[in-house]
Formats: structure tokens, C-alpha cells, sequence
């Protein structure tokens, strides 16, 4: 399929599906007359870098990390094909993961604490 067709499909804009080949996350062929051309499994690997970038993964993780990654997103590499220094990217990144949830989880807890101090007693959520 062509880029066209890959970004209708998979609701991503055509640049940002050139800036992923700039990465080097995708990887088409050259027609004969120079278009791009993608498989049908770029959708679902178009998909898959959405998902991941969203979870706040840089391109250069991403990278990193893409050959080891099944179709479901899962990690499926042997441990002995994890180069060190993808293993030290994502402890990295799962450091700055888990400090952000600590951070979300301390703003929710004190807007929590304010809205029931605010609230009348009848309109605070019932658990």
C-alpha cells in the first residue's frame, strides 16, 4: 500500500509516517517510480509506535526496543539477545515511569483531599 492508504488506515499523517522512516521505526520499499511502499503488516507496526510513543517512549527506545517486540506488543526476546545498554534504556525509562505515576498519584490524592473539603456533604462521590 502506499503512504496514503497507511495513513487513512492507521489515522496517523502522512509526515509523521515520514519522520518514523527518518527514525528508522518503518521501513518501506521503493517502487520503481520512487513511491513508498508498505506492507499490510505496517499497520499494525504503525499502531504499535503510536502506542508506544504515547507511553512516552522516544523514538530512539522505540528503535531500540522494535526488533524484540512481537505483533501484540509484547517483549519476546531471549535474554541473551538484549544488548545491555536496550536493557539500561528501559530501566531508565521505567524509573522515570514509575516517577511519574508517584507524582500523578500524590496530585490526585491532595485534588481528592480538596474537592471533599469543598464539597457539600450530599454531593461528594459515593464509594
Amino acid at each position: 500500500m502506499r503512504i496514503g492508504e497507511l495513513s487513512r488506515r492507521t489515522e496517523v499523517p502522512t509526515r509523521l509516517l515520514r519522520y518514523y522512516e527518518e527514525q528508522h521505526l518503518l521501513h518501506p520499499e521503493r517502487t520503481g517510480n520512487g513511491y513508498r511502499s508498505y506492507p499490510e503488516s505496517a499497520v499494525a507496526q504503525v499502531r504499535q509506535i503510536r502506542g508506544l510513543l504515547e507511553s512516552g517512549l522516544t523514538t530512539e527506545m522505540i528503535r531500540a526496543i522494535l526488533p524484540y517486540l512481537c505483533d501484540h506488543g509484547r517483549l519476546v526476546p531471549a535474554p541473551e539477545s538484549v544488548p545491555p545498554e536496550t536493557a539500561a534504556l528501559l530501566e531508565e525509562h521505567i524509573g522515570r515511569i514509575e516517577a511519574r505515576i508517584d507524582c500523578l498519584t500524590r496530585n490526585r490524592d491532595r485534588l481528592t483531599a480538596y474537592l471533599a473539603a469543598v464539597r457539600p456533604p450530599d454531593a461528594r462521590r459515593r464509594d
